[in-house]
């Protein structure tokens, strides 16, 4: 466990691949994804914030402060980590979906010598040729960057990632740990472990 992480979980958007409902609270294997989540990340990480705008009450009763988007209109994963890098004092944040149960072990360690090797601003998880821009882990320090970027009324992830000092870290040996649940299609697939 590295206590100058922050763990960020991902729940704020809108679900609308899985029709609209919040997928963190999705079923699989007889519990909401998020505590799938949550059992993965919670040992790698000093604290652990997860970022949602809606259903805050569910969501608080995994005991972790919920943070929602200063930004509005549902603005994406940045507006998550920018919520997320306001509530924490820790000098790094990782970033993980809610929708992602099987994410590995040891993200945030391998994200973290990545980083540091490096002298990155973020690192982020990649399997052969496919980053994976939602597993990263970000130098809270780049949070006046970020907003100067949202003011600006942008909201890509790779256009801000563009801007940093960024380093992809290979993950090839746990490429089925990045699966991400989308649609229910994806939920019904992997209920069998």
């Amino acid at each position: 466990m590295n206590t100058q992480i922050c763990g960020l979980v991902l729940a704020g958007g809108q679900g609308r691949r899985m029709g609209g409902v919040d997928k963190g609270l999705q079923v699989l294997r007889g519990r909401p994804m998020i505590e799938h989540v949550l059992e993965r990340l919670r040992p790698q990480v000093g604290e652990v914030l997860i970022n949602a705008n809606q259903n805050l009450e569910r969501y608080g009763a995994w005991g972790c402060p919920v943070v929602t988007d200063a930004v509005g209109g549902f603005a994406g994963p940045l507006a998550g980590l920018h919520a997320g890098m306001r509530s924490t004092q820790q000098p790094l944040i990782l970033t993980v979906p809610c929708d992602s149960p099987f994410l590995p072990l040891d993200l945030a360690a391998r994200l973290e010598a990545g980083l540091v090797a490096a002298g990155a601003d973020l690192a982020v998880a990649k399997t052969y040729d496919q980053p994976h821009p939602v597993f990263a882990l970000v130098r809270t320090a780049v949070l006046p960057h970020l907003e100067a970027f949202l003011a600006r009324g942008e909201r890509k992830i790779d256009l801000w990632y563009a801007s940093l000092r960024v380093v992809e870290v290979p993950f090839d040996d746990q490429e089925a740990a990045f699966s991400n649940i989308n649609t229910p299609q994806d939920l019904a697939r992997h209920e069998t472990p």
